[in-house]
């Protein structure tokens, strides 16, 4: 099996990702490659945003095939360990589901995701099932529940970029899965 790789497609935002580049002395798809793409065993290459210059966007433009989205979901869910390999730290995955403050939260007005916080690129839903999910434009999102022991991958093309006419009705299919998974336990 060949390794997989992370691939660059230039974006026009004006975003800059260079701090772990130059603290790394690495290219930003290179250090993902070599830390998560390669040890998460992924089966094909995926895209990574660029700036004009070809500085990474590295809070967002990440796209990748639905399997490796899942294997990464799947990694998370299970504390950063993908096959018997500690790939993310547990001390990080734990702070990314502890999520952030949800009072603050309520402020940002995005009543349609009520109760949730935001930390560390993923929105954290607070729930008995300690699910958290990331979330791209046009409606895609990995959504994780770690309590169900299931990880969805949602691909999508919604023509609204923002999540606020769509997601009421994912909530409740990530429910309707949730409660299905379990009865088939």
């Amino acid at each position: 099996m060949q390794e997989q790789r992370i691939r660059i497609a230039v974006d026009p935002r004006q975003r800059r990702g260079w701090i772990v580049s130059r603290v790394t002395g690495k290219h930003f798809a290179d250090l993902l490659s070599e830390r998560v793409w390669t040890k998460l065993g992924m089966e094909e290459d995926a895209n990574l945003m660029v700036d004009p210059v070809g500085t990474p966007l590295q809070g967002a433009g990440l796209s990748a095939t639905a399997r490796d989205l899942a294997r990464f979901g799947e990694t998370l869910r299970r504390g950063g360990v993908f096959n018997g390999q500690r790939v993310f730290d547990q001390a990080v995955v734990d702070d990314l589901r502890r999520g952030g403050d949800r009072e603050k939260f309520k402020a940002s007005g995005m009543a349609f995701r009520a109760g949730y916080s935001y930390r560390n690129q993923w929105w954290i839903l607070h729930n008995a099932d300690g699910a958290f999910e990331a979330s791209g434009v046009n409606g895609q999102m990995l959504h994780v529940n770690p309590a169900a022991e299931m990880v969805v991958v949602k691909l999508s093309s919604h023509p609204v970029a923002g999540a606020g006419f769509t997601h009421p009705l994912t909530l409740k299919a990530w429910d309707a899965l949730a409660g299905a998974v379990r009865q088939m336990r």
